[in-house]
């Protein structure tokens, strides 16, 4: 088992709690306990204009959930690298992969010194299988590539999680380029969990402006399902491709159709 904080890059040595940071402002919105009130403020604004905020943040985190049971369920997968982790909540990658295959082994990334502060909670793994987290960024990929493979075999399929993350990287080329660059270090099976928020709502663009214009923090562009599409290029889409997330395989409701909701997501495989 492997249990360690593993990382090229040295962490800074404080938590600045002046400027919110998206991680945070995901725990908020989850009920989670790990945040600063500038983090709430934050939140509370885009909650202001776009009630349904959190409803994005809880089909978000399910559809993560989802995709990790039907990887290391029906397609096989027993190693992940899940970048832009964010902060330990409940049903982690590690512990759904873990429930269904106890091999399982799973890279955390994150910039976010109070991640990496609790990342402890993100290292409990079964004895068969092994955790690690890793303080770096997701605009460099070879960094991550590289301590990655202290913990996992690169020649063998990877779950590769970008929940949420692109959408900080604010050039669409750049974007592109990050996961191309990731992807091109995985063997044929590996797959790409992805998902981001979207333009489809115009409420929640205008939320998302407000926020970019006077949080502070690093600004989050919404995509459409098109650009969307282009991080898959080259893989096998999954069916039902890019939907709203709660439209991704959803699990029997009694109540009909899951709700439509301004984050939209996929899943690819490399051939």
């Amino acid at each position: 088992m492997t249990n360690r904080t593993a990382g090229a890059q040295q962490p800074p040595t404080r938590i600045d709690t002046t400027v919110p940071h998206s991680a945070r402002i995901w725990n908020y919105l989850l009920g989670g306990k790990d945040h600063y009130a500038v983090d709430r403020t934050a939140g509370d604004r885009v909650c202001e204009i776009f009630p349904g905020m959190v409803d994005i943040t809880r089909h978000s985190r399910a559809f993560t959930g989802r995709v990790v049971r039907h990887l290391a369920g029906e397609a096989g997968i027993r190693q992940f690298l899940d970048i832009g982790t964010g902060l330990p909540t409940v049903d982690n990658t590690h512990e759904i992969a873990q429930r269904v295959a106890p091999d399982s082994r799973i890279v955390y990334v994150d910039n976010d010194p109070l991640v990496l502060a609790h990342a402890q909670a993100l290292l409990t793994s079964t004895r068969e299988g092994a955790t690690s987290y890793l303080h770096a960024d997701v605009r460099d990929p070879a960094t991550i590539l590289e301590a990655a493979s202290e913990t996992l075999d690169l020649d063998r399929p990877v779950g590769l999680m970008l929940m949420g993350i692109l959408g900080l990287v604010s050039d669409y080329d750049e974007a592109r380029a990050v996961t191309a660059e990731l992807l091109a270090a995985l063997p044929p099976g590996s797959y790409l969990g992805y998902n981001d928020g979207s333009d489809t709502d115009p409420a929640y663009v205008a939320a998302i402006s407000r926020f970019n214009s006077g949080s502070g923090a690093v600004p989050y562009t919404p995509r459409s399902p098109r650009l969307m599409a282009g991080f898959f290029e080259g893989l096998e889409l999954l069916e039902p491709g890019i939907v709203s997330c709660p439209h991704w395989r959803p699990e029997a409701l009694p109540f009909g159709r899951p709700p439509e909701v301004a984050v939209y997501g996929g899943v690819g495989r490399k051939v």
